[in-house]
């Protein structure tokens, strides 16, 4: 069995293809980029209308497949950008109609901790779900997702971009921070941690106002790393303890930070966990992770439409 997946929740089209034993055939993506303005939802619409039925071809090419050899469809569904979900869907409806294929409407978030699951063939991991919108600290219980701890404002991701484009670092500004900080030295920041919990919007007004005042960007970009790291290492050792995993799985696009994932196997080696993150390929938005959680979802889902809040302690 060969599935085809198609992602659009945020600045990246992408559609992978994979088979119902998680071998990825093909996955192919583009991504939406801006010197200044950030994600500007009905620009990201219109990106994805452009480049959907390229990223499509080259896909089909990569995998060496046709469309009789595909046995169904998944679509991200939500959360996401409520203008990149609904093109996403309209293209996935579409070709879904087209080529006669039942279509599989999947949650965003799920995809990320079922691909990272199958990859390393985990048991029973918590994980750390971290990207643009979403920060979590997830464990399955019973079936279902529990999420055990949350930033209570905006995404750690979201965060960093907001601070790239304030320094000038355009958007995504992730790689461009991780490559300044290497050079920087720290300067003191709120430290967020209620409980479970954290918020970065106070990290991000106190930043702001340095890089005002002249502190150096490479000083900034290695304190607002190492202090939000900490902060959801600390968060995430905790949720190990409270629930006895010995496993932790780090996705979501910030997990492509070798800074962050070095903090976080410190920790688990500590406590005589192990820690796993996935490669960069798979670690952003990708279809890839739609296919499998499409895959593995094939009998409870199908055209679902889209859900913009969709949370993943409702899968």
């Amino acid at each position: 069995m060969i599935i085809l997946g198609i992602e659009s929740t945020a600045h990246t089209f992408g559609i992978g293809l994979v088979t119902d034993k998680g071998q990825i055939l093909a996955n192919e993506l583009d991504s939406f980029h801006s010197a200044e303005g950030g994600m500007i939802p009905h620009e990201v619409a219109e990106h994805h209308e452009q480049v959907a039925e390229d990223v499509l071809q080259k896909a089909l090419q990569k995998a060496k497949v046709s469309w009789k050899d595909i046995s169904c469809m998944a679509y991200s569904a939500g959360p996401g950008l409520d203008p990149a979900l609904w093109k996403g869907y309209e293209k996935a409806k579409g070709w879904s109609q087209r080529y006669k294929k039942k279509l599989i409407g999947v949650n965003h978030p799920a995809a990320h901790l079922s691909i990272g699951k199958q990859l390393h063939r985990l048991q029973d991991p918590c994980y750390l779900y971290v990207s643009g919108v979403n920060t979590q600290v997830i464990v399955q219980e019973g079936g279902k997702y529990r999420v055990m701890g949350e930033t209570l404002d905006i995404g750690l991701g979201n965060m960093l971009d907001k601070f790239g484009r304030m320094i000038g670092l355009g958007f995504p500004a992730g790689p461009k921070i991780e490559g300044l900080a290497k050079g920087g030295k720290y300067v003191a920041l709120p430290y967020v941690v209620k409980g479970m919990d954290v918020s970065f919007s106070g990290i991000l007004t106190k930043i702001c106002q340095l890089a005002e005042k002249g502190f150096a960007r490479e000083d900034l970009c290695f304190s607002v790393q190492e202090t939000c790291f900490a902060m959801l290492t600390e968060v995430a050792e905790r949720a190990m303890a409270q629930t006895n995993k010995q496993e932790l799985l780090l996705v979501g696009g910030v997990g492509a930070n070798k800074r962050f994932g070095e903090m976080l196997s410190i920790m688990c080696k500590e406590r005589q966990a192990t820690f796993y993150n996935v490669p960069v390929e798979l670690v952003r938005d990708n279809g890839a992770m739609i296919a499998w959680e499409g895959y593995l979802r094939r009998k409870e889902s199908s055209d679902i439409s889209v859900n913009p809040l969709w949370r993943i302690d409702e899968v």
